[in-house]
Parts: C-alpha cells; sequence; structure tokens
C-alpha cells in the first residue's frame, strides 16, 4: 500500500495495531477522521490520551474505574456477599450485558497457564483470597471460560478459599467447553449465571 502522505501512513500504521483492523480498514478510519471537523478529530484523540492517563484499577475487584473504587463495589444496589470471579474486564462487561448478575465481581487478569508462563502469583489471586477471608462473603462464581487453563485456575481457587467456608459454584456448562467467556451471547451467558452449579472439585 502506497501513501502520498507519511503523516496518513503513519496513522494508518497506528490504527492497525488495533485487534481486528487491517490496514484497508486502518486507511477507512483514517480517511474518515480527515473528513471531520478538525475538532471532533481533536477530540476524538483527547479521549483516547486522556482515557490512557487517568484510567484506574479498583483497589477491590481489580476492574477498570475512573476513581480508586469502581461504581460496581461501591453500588448499594450489588449484593457484596457474591462475589463472580472472572478473567479480565471484558468478561466483567459480558455478564454485565446479561443484567442477570447483581452481586459484585473479582477481575483475575488472566488464567494459570504454564505453557505462556503465568503462574498463580502473575494473577489477582492473594488479593481474592484476603478478600474471602477478610470480608462477609457467602458465595464465590467461578465464571471463569471452560478451557483447560480455566479449569486449572479453578481448581488452584478453590483449593486456596475451600477452608474459609464461602460456597463455591461454577457457570452452567451452556458456555461450550474451549470458549471464551466474552464471545457467549447474552441469552446463553445469562442462564449460565442464573443456573449456576456447585463446584465439586474443591475437596479431592
Amino acid at each position: 500500500m502506497n501513501f502520498s502522505s507519511t503523516l496518513i501512513e503513519e496513522a494508518v500504521m497506528a490504527f492497525a495495531t488495533l485487534p481486528g483492523i487491517g490496514k484497508k480498514t486502518a486507511l477507512r478510519l483514517v480517511l474518515h477522521l480527515m473528513d471531520q471537523p478538525a475538532q471532533a478529530s481533536e477530540q476524538f484523540s483527547e479521549a483516547i490520551v486522556k482515557m490512557r492517563r487517568n484510567i484506574k484499577h479498583c483497589s477491590i475487584c481489580h476492574n477498570v474505574s475512573d476513581t480508586e473504587t469502581c461504581a460496581i463495589c461501591t453500588s448499594p444496589k450489588r449484593n457484596s456477599q457474591i462475589v463472580c470471579i472472572v478473567e479480565t474486564i471484558r468478561d466483567v462487561m459480558a455478564i454485565e450485558a446479561t443484567g442477570q448478575f447483581s452481586g459484585v465481581y473479582h477481575v483475575l487478569g488472566g488464567v494459570i497457564s504454564p505453557i505462556e508462563g503465568v503462574g498463580p502469583d502473575d494473577l489477582n489471586i492473594d488479593s481474592l483470597e484476603k478478600r474471602v477471608r477478610d470480608k462477609k462473603i457467602k458465595e464465590v462464581i467461578m465464571a471463569i471460560s471452560p478451557t483447560i487453563e480455566g479449569d486449572t485456575t479453578i481448581f488452584y481457587i478453590s483449593k486456596k478459599i475451600k477452608d474459609s467456608g464461602v460456597n463455591i459454584s461454577t457457570i452452567a456448562r451452556g458456555i461450550s467447553f474451549g470458549g471464551e467467556l466474552e464471545y457467549a451471547d447474552e441469552l446463553t451467558l445469562g442462564r449460565s449465571i442464573a443456573t449456576r452449579l456447585p463446584y465439586q472439585n474443591a475437596d479431592k
């Protein structure tokens, strides 16, 4: 792809680094921005810069937040006694979109994967264990993608917290094994949360 402008080429290459965006799509986006008033393009770039500079992670659940504690953790409408454990913030957004869950979350930041060099110490597991033991939590829902790595992570966490007396459940297997939670349709994901099952392997 040849460019008559180095500035356009640099902008296209920047957009092309985004997931799912090829150079042709990136070029369309750049040309679209060029057709907009300068103020609109400036507001677009300022929003990105402001987000990157000011975004925080909740000190309780590790979800993204504008403040030290996210809106979900501080909401009086949420049941803080039920904690849904997820891999990433994208999973929080996917579950929230179902409208089927009224508890709070804990974002691990991934799953245990020795092949990729990700161990328990690389995830937010210690803070989860402390949270379970320090707070009045009655149930922990393992809403982790049903993969080998996901099941390994569920088993590890359940062993760490089983002595706390908290009830441990997993989402129903309406989510196919090997699937990613964030790509499940809202109806299936919502039903999986609503019909969650007790986790049986914690004592094995």
